[in-house]
């Protein structure tokens, strides 16, 4: 090989790193497509998009889909929005959909809405087909004691204007529950509800539970209404129960300090038996002082003693009565 080849052969693979290189920075076929579909892009416009390591194929396509559609939109305003964390590629279907809905929305409200973490898109499908959110089994109690069991279907239109800072779906199935609720603890019986279950729906709309929300409530349809457990009779039921117990520990009490003045009533008892013994021992030595001292005689206390013989044989006489069941011994 002679020293011209091997020149030839150098510069047609420097030539052809040097495209490689070349093609690497900018992508020929989609500048192609971008020319093919009336976008103007320029060749450093793309080789600057690498550099800022922008994907090329994600603000190219959105731009063409935009182009065609006639939003008019710049390539600057999708190459922010991708650059701050949005997905462009939605955005733009989201603007093209609300162009076809006559919706008015700007490229700015849905690039906020998108970086909100919101699904733009989805809103817009919701602002023309509107959404049916199902709340579960709500639980309420009527003036009768009955609880009452509902379930609504709540058919709502996304307000793409509330979309940034509005609450979302969690917000407005509380709010209708709350509304069941108390429309159900307002009826005077359970009754009322089982006849005309509109009257939650009526009585939940004027209420504007939408406000500050995400959403527009278009209705609320009750699809289901049951009869659950008697609440008031179960809650008499306990109430009645915790009564009993009471009762009982009030009587219990009562029992203790019943049997504590009986054993304080037989200790005072014994105490007084044992003063009466106190006192009878005292008798002998008090007689024994009076025939010393001369106040008693002998006689008079022979005389006490027959007394007591006689008092003594009369009670026996009069026990024996008793066992008999007679009245005494007979004259005749």
């Amino acid at each position: 090989m002679s020293g011209a080849d091997i020149q030839v052969f150098v510069i047609i693979a420097i030539v052809v790193i040097a495209v490689s290189v070349f093609m690497s920075f900018f992508p020929f076929m989609l500048w192609i497509s971008a020319l093919a579909a009336g976008v103007r892009i320029s060749i450093i416009t793309l080789v600057a998009m690498r550099l800022r390591r922008v994907v090329p194929s994600r603000i190219v396509n959105p731009l063409i889909k935009a182009s065609k559609a006639g939003l008019g939109l710049h390539i600057n305003q999708l190459e922010s929005h991708y650059l701050a964390g949005g997905n462009v590629d939605r955005v733009v279907n989201a603007l093209i959909a609300a162009q076809r809905a006559n919706i008015p929305l700007v490229f700015e409200r849905a690039a906020a809405i998108d970086l909100a973490g919101r699904d733009v898109l989805q809103a817009v499908q919701m602002s023309v087909n509107p959404k049916v959110i199902e709340t579960p089994v709500v639980s309420a109690v009527a003036k009768n004691g009955i609880e009452v069991k509902v379930r609504a279907r709540v058919t709502v239109r996304a307000n793409i204007d509330r979309l940034v800072g509005g609450a979302g779906e969690e917000t407005v199935l509380a709010r209708v529950a709350e509304g069941i609720v108390s429309t159900n603890g307002a009826s005077e019986s359970h009754k009322d509800v089982l006849e005309h279950p509109d009257l939650i729906s009526k009585t939940v709309l004027s209420k504007g539970l939408d406000a500050g929300t995400a959403f527009e409530i278009l209705s609320i349809d009750i699809s289901d209404v049951d009869v659950g457990k008697n609440i008031g009779a179960h809650l008499q039921t306990e109430q009645a129960e915790a009564d009993k117990r009471i009762a009982q520990a009030k009587a219990e009490e009562r029992r203790a300090m019943a049997v504590a003045h009986e054993q304080e009533m037989k200790a005072r008892v014994v105490e007084m038996q044992a003063k009466v013994v106190e006192a009878e021992s005292e008798v002998p030595l008090a007689m024994a002082a009076a025939l010393k001292s001369g106040n008693l005689g002998v006689m008079d206390y022979m005389n006490l003693k027959n007394i007591e013989a006689d008092t003594q044989m009369r009670g026996s006489i009069g026990g024996q009565s008793d066992l008999l069941g007679g009245d005494g011994p007979k004259k005749s």
